[in-house]
């Protein structure tokens, strides 16, 4: 036996049974479809990374409208009511008992009995040469209505925070699924291989129900996953060297390392084994380029202002203005999660005239700051930046238990109905799409699911969603999973 024999004859050894039947049945798998003529446009695009630069720019399936995306993640579901859908015939139903068709046949994830409905508010009017209704709860933002695209009939599956925000991050209720920012990367890389092409970064105290599932790669390659990042102290957790150990030593660490690693892919073959190479290569370049890019010390005065930051502290402010800093530095999905969002009136913080007053004023001016800020660099147009929550709020007033109302005035989850939008990117400024009945609590025109947003927000950066797809578990997966999506043709620019 030669030595290329006996090498082929170890990587056989330690082939697994699962790799060995994928690999087996690819080539016949495709010659079935071929011969059945069933191999058409809707076939699985073909990806190809080396695995030593996981992360390098990739060409898409035809002419991308954006390059960028930074998604405004309101965490616990924002009041479409209190915000973009003005509904002045449900003002005059306040304090009135709810009929009987809104709650038949309905989950609530609090409300019992029969509610009253609650009226918007706040006063609404209109701005902007396209006349879009927004409520005086967004003044700074109200101005830049001529550059939003407005999806008033947004729909989910999921009435629970949890799922309902994996829904809208992931395309399933159920962990383990790639979110949407691993799709975009895997897809098109980066454009900075000194950072994380997909960087993550919270506010408003607390962490998101489901934590790291929401950026995380799932069945996809790791170096995927969205990257978690703060806006006080260190930047990335770990990301310096420890205490006595300087560069020198942590490069020839990492040389035995990479040696070490490379040995293990001669003999078993793995992919993996050298992204994970390339991702302690990655880590060695982020401890120069994270530092440099995530302080916003060095932002003139006019910018803090702008934004209303306020340095070294953690805030959804700072985090807007770190958003324009990664994307300017070429990377690929910037991710804000902001918590306090759950206004159910169950106390002051959750009720609708305060904390979610105090969450209003805490974004209007930081979104407007980014949009402005985008526009003035010549990035928008090239940045899709998006903004929701993980579903909606009820035309009625929670009464938690079936009795009266809560103390505080609030409102219980309606996935039936919500707001997303969106600006810069390919989309069309200035419009609102989709109208929900006069209660504002079903679609009356224009539905959009979340596969929907997904399909339309793939498309943007140059993929047909349905043929986007990784292998797993015998099934070509894909963000939108295997139900119907379709484009929404009437927003893009």
């Amino acid at each position: 036996m030669n030595l290329f024999q006996t090498v082929q004859a170890e990587k056989l050894q330690h082939t697994t049974r699962r790799q060995f039947l994928r690999d087996c049945t690819t080539g016949l798998g495709g010659m079935w479809l071929a011969s059945q003529g069933l191999a058409n446009a809707a076939d699985p695009l073909k990806i190809s990374h080396d695995p030593s630069s996981p992360l390098s720019p990739q060409p898409p399936s035809f002419a991308p409208k954006a390059k960028r995306v930074i998604y405004l993640h309101m965490v616990g579901a924002p009041s479409q009511l209190e915000l973009f859908d003005y509904k002045p015939i449900l003002k005059k139903y306040d304090g009135k008992e709810c009929p009987k068709e809104y709650l038949e046949g309905q989950r609530f994830a609090f409300i019992q009995g029969i509610p009253k409905m609650l009226g918007p508010q706040f006063d609404f009017a209109q701005y902007g040469k396209s006349g879009m209704w927004m409520s005086d709860r967004l003044p700074h933002l109200s101005k830049h209505a001529d550059k939003l695209c407005m999806i008033k009939t947004m729909q989910s599956d999921q009435f629970n925070h949890g799922p309902a925000e994996l829904m809208v991050m992931t395309g399933s209720p159920n962990l383990g699924h790639p979110s949407i920012g691993s799709w975009v990367t895997w897809g098109l890389g980066s454009e900075n291989q000194n950072l994380p092409g997909y960087m993550v970064l919270i506010s408003g105290g607390r962490f998101p129900r489901v934590g790291s599932s929401l950026w995380g790669s799932g069945y996809l390659p790791s170096v995927y996953q969205g990257v978690q990042c703060r806006s006080s102290g260190d930047p990335i957790l770990n990301a310096a060297n420890p205490a006595g150990v300087s560069s020198d030593i942590r490069r020839k660490a990492l040389d035995s390392l990479k040696e070490l690693n490379e040995r293990t892919y001669h003999e078993l073959g793995d992919p993996e084994t050298v992204t994970r190479i390339a991702q302690y290569e990655m880590a060695f370049r982020m401890q120069t380029s994270v530092p440099e890019t995530m302080t916003i010390d060095d932002e003139p005065a006019h910018i803090h202002e702008m934004y209303g930051t306020k340095p070294g502290k953690e805030s959804f402010a700072n985090n807007c203005l770190l958003a324009r800093r990664l994307a300017e530095n070429g990377v690929r999905f910037i991710q804000l999660h902001d918590w306090g969002w759950d206004s159910h009136g169950s106390n002051q913080e959750e009720s609708i005239k305060g904390g979610f007053v105090k969450k209003c004023e805490s974004i209007d001016k930081p979104i407007a700051a980014l949009l402005t800020d985008l526009e003035q660099r010549g990035m928008l147009e090239e940045t899709l930046v998006v903004w929701g929550g993980e579903f909606g709020r009820t035309s009625m007033q929670e009464n938690r238990g079936g009795g009266a109302a809560n103390s505080f005035v609030g409102r219980d989850h309606n996935p039936n109905a919500f707001c997303v939008w969106m600006a810069g990117g390919g989309v069309k400024p200035g419009i609102s799409y989709g109208e929900t009945d006069d209660m504002g609590y079903h679609v009356a025109k224009d539905p959009v699911h979340i596969r929907d947003l997904h399909a339309t927000m793939l498309k943007l950066f140059g993929f047909d969603a349905k043929r986007l797809s990784y292998p797993f578990q015998g099934l070509d997966q894909k963000l939108i999973g295997v139900k119907p999506a379709k484009v929404i043709e009437g927003i893009l620019a």
